[in-house]
Formats: structure tokens, C-alpha cells, sequence
């Protein structure tokens, strides 16, 4: 005999008093306050108010809510904590423990243990037991418009007397199975929380004003044309920063003498110089990054910026069409435009990390020398060549701006289009390389097809493999190699194909968040679709695409392109809409490696969580019917 029988002999050997229900408690339904007094819902405070999704989302052992209402909600006294709510209409067979006041709607019922029995029950143990009660209230129904529980038979429904001593050992054993269920049960929301970190991308990039990032900032001092020698300390006059230097550069064209100048203003490596005088409003504040090594003066009309960011960086963003257009809010005076050391300061830029600002500044270099070096490349390709870097370089840096998805031409553009028109392919690898990923549309990577027409009657025990759309959603995980079902040869002349590689999606289901579900095909053989489905073609990795299509940042795409009532659909042609976060191959095959590690330990039928946690259940119940069923006293 085992120590669960020992101790039910030990303490219940000559069987154990029953109690009524209405005995033993104090019973009363829930209510629901008027939603129309917006006072008495206050979101996250005051009292918590039960609903069946708390039980839900929240397990069975309850002390919040997912809604609150204000005091002056309630009729008569809140519920006290330590109560247990049954669900007694419409949704049947649940109960929960309550650790704290509260009210619940009304198709729960809750149990106040009546005062003179708390010194025979512990609170816990009643909880548990009431997994019987609910098997009860399933049996015991009054049918109408929606199912209700016979109160009646309610108020009926018996519970044990066992020894305190006894219920609390039982508790003790219960709750070491809950808790070991709850832990396998983490577990494997971890991996769904882990699997979505590696798969949800976001570009945050953080808007600042150069006074957020400035160390300092100061305008630089007078320096007269007549001033200027062949020799000397290298100095920039503000006229210079139009005429002479571009994003950048690294050796100053004018010099000067240290005693001509009253009061020196110097920049050094890695400073911004910006003019803050000229002759329009288009050009005013034109700047450029020192990346030379010598200390060096700054003229009148030139406002330094120290930071500790990429100067170059900083100076290709600072030519873009954003910030001129704040720069140009210089003022006119005497046909003279003037800017500011304010007016710097106030402009807004996008500022990514400084390992992104090095990879944009790297290729916008290289961008940079192509277009003004005209001793690179062939004369007869410079025009072109300069257009289709120009284009690279403002389609980064849009993108830095706008986070903008610019693609001029489909991923099927052949290889011999003309230079100035660069395909998507090659954008998509600038974004990879200097972002990690390359948010795209579905379209540009892959062809979307319907499935085939045939349905569950055309299943036979021989012929062409094939998947239905239902079987998605009930007999495949995220990627398959063998198909459970084949039809004939004459009903697939009606299917259409996916081959290896290929994401077969199921478009039509009964709810929005089962829609889409989809499974890559990793067999070596083709397989018959059948219709309800997309076939998705592509040339990525097949596991990443469909690990992101179980993502809840898909989730929120393709709840937007969902219509119906009934039957809730998404049409294949849509789903050349969604966005995917595409990292570079290399990338996608790092994380499928590790999500399929997670993969199999959460949903592998043979070793995985869903086996694990299937056999504590099962564990749990027998000893949970063992522990708690009791031969009544014979009087």
C-alpha cells in the first residue's frame, strides 16, 4: 500500500461525514455594474471584477483582474477573499479560488464558507474538490436559451469531512503536482516568448534634437579674408563650408596667423561645422564633418557641434531633405540669410546605434567616392553608375528617417537591367547589412498561389500525398517531411503542388486567431494542396518563414486583412501585403537552429513539454481522485 492509501487509511479508514452544499456555505450569484457609468470602470484599480477570461489567463488560484470597478459600483458588501466562484451559466464546468475581496459577473456563483465550518475545512482543500462539482454542474443542467446549472441539484451536490490533518496533506500533494504542471507549463511559453523575440524585429530608432547630443556648442570667431595666409594654423571661414568641402574632409584649404585673431575658436576631429550665413534659404546651414587630426580655428558665421556620435554619420544626415527643411527656418535680413546656435540646436535627427551609424557610414563612403571620383569606373558609366548610388544613398537614409520599405522593381527583375535602375535584391541586402534585417513585403519575395479543389471524402489509402487545409490547423507543427493522408490519381489532377521548401498556408478558419496557421514542406516528394490554402514559393529559409508566421507580430498583420463573419478568411492575393523581417540567410539559418531546438523540446509528441505536461496531468488526476474520494460514515 502506498502512502497516499496509508494516510486515507490512517485518517478515513471507517469512511468520513458529508456536508451539503447550502450547509457548509453561504451561496450568491455575481452582477455586472451598468457599463453605461463610465465611473464605475477605472481600468487597473480599485476592485477586481472576475470574468471566465481571468480563469482563462490567469489560472484558477485568482487575486486580479483583467477589469476593475470603483466602490461605488457595488450593491451591499464585496465578497470576501478566500471565496471560490462557480461558474454556473453559460460556460460550465470551470471554478476558481479567490484570495481577495472581489465581485464576479453573473454567470458565476460564489461560496462563502459559513463561519461555523471554517475550524472543519481548509479553503484550499474544498477548491480542489470542487473538480467534482463541476463534473456535477455538466450533468445537472436546465436548457433554454444558453445552458444554465439546476440550483437545485446545486445546492445538493455533497462534500467530505475528512480530518484537517488529512486535507492539508492532501492540499500539500496537490499543490507540488499544480505547481510542477504550472512549471512545465512556463516552459513552454518561455520558448513561445523566446521564439518571438528571435523572430519580431523592430528598427526603434530614437528621434533627437543636436542639443540632446551636443557635448558642446559655440560659434567660432571672425577670420578676415585678408587674414588668411600660405602658412599658418589651418582654419575654415564659413563661405568654404559652401564652396570647398562636401559631407566631409580631412585637411582645411586656408591657413592663418594665431596673432591675428583676438579671440580663436577651435574645432578638432570629428567636430560638425555648420555656416550660419548665406545668400538662401535652401542652402543656409549647410554643414560638415572635420575628420582631420590637426586642432584648427573656426571663422565667424561657423557654429561648432562636439558630440560623441559618428561624424560622419551626423554630417550625411544632416544633408538630408528633413533637416534641411528645418535648417531653412533661418531668418532674412538685409538679403542675407542667418541661422543660429537655437536654431541648430532645436533640429531633429534619427539616431540610430553607433554600430548602425558605422555600417551606414561605410557604404554611403563608398557611395560617396563613386559619385565624385571620377577617376573610378569607365567614363561611359559614371552618369549611371552616380544616378544608381545617389538613389542607394537617399534610400537609406529615408529609411533611417521614415523607416520606409522602398522597392523600384520586383525581385524578379532580370540580371541585365540598366545600372541606374537597382533591383530590390540589392536594397534588400543593404538594409541586412546595415539594419540585421530588411523589412519586405511577402510579394517581393515569393509567388502566392490558391490550392487545389478536393476535400476529405477524396482521402484514400493509396496514391498521391497530399495535405488538406483542415489538417493544418489540427495534425502539423511548423514543418513537415511526411504527409498523414494521400488521395487517388484522378482527384489530384484537380490539386494543385507544393514541392519541397514551399509554405502551404491554411486561409479560411472558423476564428481570427487560427487563420493563417500555416506548415513549410520539407518533403522530397510534391505534395497535393488542396483548396483553401495558399502555396507559398519562395527562396528564403523555409523554417524561418513559417516560424514567423506563428509570430503574434503576424498575428497582428493578418488580423487586419481577416474578413468574414462565419467564416473568417484571408485571400492568398493579400498576403503579398505582409511585412516580413527578413535577416540576411546566413542569419535565418542561425535562428531556426535554435527555435528548432525549442521546437522539439515543446511540441515533440515522443520527449517534448506536451508529453511531459500530458503525463503530470494524468499523474495529477489519479492521485487528485485517489486523495480525494472518501467512503461516507455510516450513522
Amino acid at each position: 500500500m502506498n502512502e497516499i492509501h496509508k494516510l486515507i487509511q490512517k485518517f478515513c479508514s471507517n469512511g468520513v461525514e458529508f456536508k451539503r452544499l447550502d450547509e457548509i456555505f453561504n451561496t450568491k450569484n455575481g452582477y455586472t455594474p451598468s457599463k453605461s457609468n463610465s465611473n464605475y470602470w477605472n481600468g487597473n484599480t480599485c476592485i477586481p471584477w472576475f470574468r471566465m477570461e481571468d480563469i482563462r489567463e490567469r489560472g484558477n488560484i485568482l487575486i486580479d483582474s483583467i477589469q476593475h470597478v470603483t466602490p461605488e459600483a457595488i450593491k451591499g458588501e464585496l465578497f470576501p477573499e478566500n471565496s471560490i466562484i462557480v461558474a454556473t451559466s453559460a460556460t460550465i464546468g470551470e471554478h476558481a479560488l479567490v484570495k481577495v475581496k472581489s465581485l464576479a459577473n453573473q454567470k458565476f456563483t460564489y461560496l462563502v464558507l459559513k463561519k461555523e465550518y471554517q475550524c472543519y475545512y481548509d479553503i484550499k482543500f474544498l477548491y480542489y474538490y470542487c473538480y467534482k462539482l463541476d463534473e456535477w454542474c455538466l450533468t445537472h443542467l436546465n436548457q433554454s436559451s444558453f445552458a444554465s446549472v439546476d440550483m437545485e441539484k446545486f445546492y445538493a451536490f455533497t462534500f467530505p469531512v475528512p480530518p484537517l490533518a488529512a486535507q492539508r496533506e492532501i492540499v500539500r500533494i496537490l499543490d507540488n503536482f499544480t505547481e510542477l504542471t504550472t512549471e512545465l507549463a512556463a516552459r513552454k511559453k518561455q520558448y513561445e516568448y523566446y521564439r518571438d523575440s528571435l523572430l519580431e524585429f523592430d528598427i526603434s530608432i530614437p528621434k533627437v534634437k543636436l542639443r540632446d547630443i551636443a557635448t558642446d556648442i559655440y560659434r567660432g570667431s571672425g577670420i578676415t579674408r585678408e587674414q588668411v595666409t600660405e602658412d599658418g594654423i589651418p582654419c575654415v571661414r564659413y563661405g568654404e563650408i559652401y564652396t570647398t568641402y562636401h559631407i566631409w574632409f580631412e585637411e582645411c584649404q586656408s591657413h592663418t596667423k594665431l596673432e591675428n585673431i583676438a579671440n580663436p575658436k577651435y574645432f578638432e576631429h570629428g567636430d560638425i561645422l555648420f555656416a550660419i550665413t548665406g545668400e538662401n534659404i535652401e542652402d543656409i546651414a549647410k554643414s560638415t564633418a572635420y575628420m582631420g587630426y590637426d586642432k584648427c580655428l573656426a571663422g565667424g558665421d561657423i557654429v561648432v557641434l562636439k558630440h560623441n556620435q559618428n561624424p560622419k554619420y551626423l554630417s550625411y544626415i544632416l544633408s538630408t531633405y528633413n533637416a534641411q527643411k528645418q535648417k531653412s527656418k533661418g531668418k532674412m535680413k538685409s538679403k542675407v540669410v542667418h541661422s543660429s546656435v537655437p536654431s541648430i540646436e532645436e533640429i531633429e535627427i534619427p539616431l540610430p546605434t553607433l554600430e548602425v551609424q558605422n555600417r551606414l557610414v561605410n557604404i554611403l563612403d563608398n557611395f560617396d567616392a563613386i559619385c565624385t571620383d571620377l577617376n573610378i569606373g569607365l567614363p561611359a558609366e559614371i552618369e549611371a553608375r552616380k544616378k544608381q548610388y545617389e538613389y542607394y544613398r537617399n534610400m537609406l537614409l529615408t529609411f533611417v528617417e521614415d523607416k520606409n520599405i522602398i522597392f523600384s522593381q520586383p525581385a524578379s527583375q532580370p540580371a541585365s537591367q540598366p545600372a541606374s535602375q537597382p533591383a530590390s535584391r540589392d536594397i534588400i541586402r543593404l538594409l541586412q547589412y546595415v539594419f540585421g534585417y530588411a523589412p519586405v513585403n511577402l510579394g517581393e519575395i515569393a509567388t502566392i498561389v490558391r490550392g487545389g479543389n478536393f476535400q476529405k471524402k477524396d482521402f484514400n489509402e493509396t496514391g498521391i500525398s497530399c495535405i488538406h487545409y483542415g489538417q493544418i490547423y489540427t495534425r502539423y507543427g511548423v514543418y513537415a517531411h511526411e504527409a498523414i493522408t494521400k488521395i487517388n490519381l484522378d482527384v489530384a489532377s484537380k490539386a494543385k503542388f507544393a514541392k519541397k521548401n514551399d509554405i502551404i498556408m491554411a486561409v479560411t478558419s472558423e476564428n481570427v486567431e487560427d487563420v493563417c496557421k500555416c506548415v513549410a514542406w520539407m518533403g522530397e516528394e510534391k505534395i497535393a494542396v488542396s483548396g483553401h490554402t495558399a502555396i507559398i514559393e519562395h527562396n528564403q529559409n523555409p523554417k524561418y518563414l513559417s516560424y514567423y508566421f506563428h509570430t503574434n507580430q503576424f498575428f497582428s498583420q493578418k488580423k487586419k486583412l481577416a474578413h468574414g463573419t462565419k467564416v473568417i478568411e484571408v485571400t492568398p492575393d493579400s498576403l503579398k501585403n505582409i511585412i516580413i523581417p527578413l535577416p540576411s540567410i546566413e542569419k535565418q539559418n542561425e535562428i531556426v537552429e535554435i527555435l528548432d531546438r525549442f521546437d522539439n523540446l515543446s511540441n515533440n509528441l515522443s520527449n517534448g513539454l506536451p508529453a511531459e505536461i500530458e503525463a503530470r496531468q494524468k499523474q495529477y488526476e489519479y492521485y487528485r481522485d485517489k486523495l480525494l474520494t472518501f467512503k461516507e460514515l455510516k450513522i
